[in-house]
């Protein structure tokens, strides 16, 4: 039994709230017996830390994305592959975190992780395709599994505030992710015009954020047996491939947003910084949206029209960054921001309501994250190349109506008031 499962379980606790769940992340009850520190504000701060470098890697290369293909040489469709490859790392490494997390403790898996991904914003500084290439790789591995452990670790120290953190998650996460939009192309001409300068100034938190998470590594100790659970039927359950698709497709036009939506607009006519601070506010509106989302999409019978405006707004938000006139276009940053923001609240909400225990939801959440993260990785990929191939915008804004009308199919079926079909059965 878990710590926050005693917690709710133990005499006089206060009734199971469901936000707690949100913060159950993939296959928790496989991590390892804590060794658990005093959760004070030396803790906050370590997690918020960490929480701010799991988007600047992503979000900053967008904004610098027309220098670098116009220094490197690269084709929109190498370009592309810059962007992809760190998304498609998400879910490959994300599935492996457990068994990371089971060989070197849950809390220097982190920091090792969060060393790797220092690695990796370190080497886009030589300025090469190929230093671009590997380091979006070690930083997407990076990534790819603190994001997956970080929740864990929140809910496990802070069993009685989890919904309260879950806010300081997310508002961190996304304010992480809104300065490197902002910040990357002035820090490059601060820098005399080089983004390879700009893009490896991200190293800079990273390694603060290791270095105040050192304090919270625990001693050595041997691990300690746990009683596990083994949940069976998820990956033949339809209910359960519509909340993957629904997480997976609205994750695939956010991270479409973080690779083209700077050189989308730059190539509207609007001048570089302005394009960085454009996406860096669609980004800070996401915060709002996905703190009010889940209790106004459980206020109903179920979360069908939720999910479908959620991907209403997205699209619509994308589609006016696009094609509507230029001088509407913080009309629909804005919008756009409030769909994606939404969409990704009530896609983590749909992987509580649709699982009937603790157990459920952790294992629905690894296989959402999983397959739904490298599904991802095929948006921003497909935008580059259609942009390559078709040398405008027309044929990836179509790309990214089609995404959202699957996703608002995804989603009606994913918002149904049932539950996955999973069996549960002790180790």
């Amino acid at each position: 039994m878990s710590i926050a499962e005693q917690h709710r379980n133990a005499p006089g606790a206060a009734p199971h709230d469901l936000s707690d769940d949100l913060l159950i992340d993939a296959e928790i009850d496989d991590l390892p017996a804590p060794t658990r520190l005093k959760a004070g504000l030396l803790l906050v701060v370590s997690l918020v830390l960490i929480a701010i470098n799991l988007r600047p890697a992503l979000s900053s290369l967008g904004p610098v994305l027309k220098e670098i293909i116009a220094d490197t040489g690269l084709s929109a469709g190498g370009a592309s592959l810059l962007t992809t490859v760190p998304v498609v790392c998400l879910g490959l490494f994300g599935m492996l975190a457990p068994r990371i997390a089971r060989r070197l403790g849950t809390e220097r898996a982190v920091l090792a992780l969060l060393l790797v991904l220092a690695l990796g914003t370190a080497l886009r500084g030589l300025g090469t395709p190929a230093a671009l290439l590997v380091g979006a790789i070690l930083a997407g591995a990076g990534i790819g599994v603190t994001n997956v452990l970080l929740p864990g670790i929140v809910k496990r120290d802070f069993p009685d505030k989890a919904a309260l953190m879950t806010g300081v998650y997310t508002m961190a996460l996304c304010a992480g992710a809104a300065v490197a939009a902002g910040a990357t192309l002035p820090i490059a001409r601060a820098a005399g015009g080089s983004w390879a300068v700009a893009l490896a100034f991200w190293t800079i938190p990273a390694v603060i954020a290791a270095a105040v998470w050192l304090t919270q590594i625990p001693p050595r100790q041997g691990q300690a047996g746990h009683a596990g659970v083994t949940v069976r039927g998820l990956w033949t359950d339809p209910l359960a491939w519509q909340v993957t698709l629904f997480m997976g497709l609205q994750s695939s036009l956010a991270y479409s947003v973080f690779g083209w939506l700077a050189p989308i607009l730059r190539d509207r006519g609007v001048e570089g910084v302005a394009a960085g601070i454009m996406v860096s506010v669609s980004i800070m509106v996401q915060v709002a949206a996905a703190l009010v989302a889940p209790s106004l999409a459980t206020r109903g019978r179920d979360q069908r029209l939720a999910a479908l405006l959620c991907m209403v707004f997205s699209v619509a938000g994308f589609w006016g960054c696009i094609f509507a006139p230029l001088g509407t276009v913080w009309l629909w940053v804005v919008v756009l921001g409030i769909g994606q923001g939404a969409a990704f609240a009530v896609a983590l909400t749909l992987v509580v309501l649709r699982s009937r225990d603790a157990h459920v939801a952790a294992h629905l959440s690894s296989m959402s994250q999983g397959v739904g993260y490298t599904l991802a990785s095929g948006g921003p990929l497909l935008i580059g190349l259609l942009h390559d191939w078709t040398g405008g915008w027309t044929a990836p804004g179509l790309l990214v109506l089609g995404i959202g009308l699957v996703a608002g199919a995804a989603g009606i079926g994913a918002g149904r008031a049932r539950q996955v079909a999973a069996i549960v059965t002790p180790r």
